[in-house]
């Protein structure tokens, strides 16, 4: 299902050439956003405008931009635990 609606992003030529390089993150990202929209088979995407297409691909860089957010906070955090531990053990 996201699959179908990867490649309408494809060939309406919607995709970064990065996005296009993470091609499973986007589809699992994008089986997200069709989930929630209620979405659920291919012939429902085929149908969707290139307006709407172009709505889901703006959702699921949002997404892609909240993940990528926690990672960076979360590895910030991991650091800052790693340079505390240091000095404990050093002091």
């Amino acid at each position: 299902m996201s699959e179908f609606a990867f490649f309408r992003f494809v060939s309406a030529k919607m995709l970064t050439p990065e996005e296009e390089q993470n091609k499973q993150e986007i589809i699992s990202l994008t089986e997200q956003v069709l989930d929630a929209r209620g979405l659920e088979c291919d012939a429902r995407i085929a149908k969707v405008s290139e307006e709407e297409l172009k709505k889901i691909l703006e959702e699921v860089r949002r997404l892609r931009l909240v993940k990528k957010k926690k990672k960076i906070s979360n590895e910030k955090i991991e650091d800052e635990s790693e340079q505390r531990d240091e000095v404990m053990y050093t002091n």
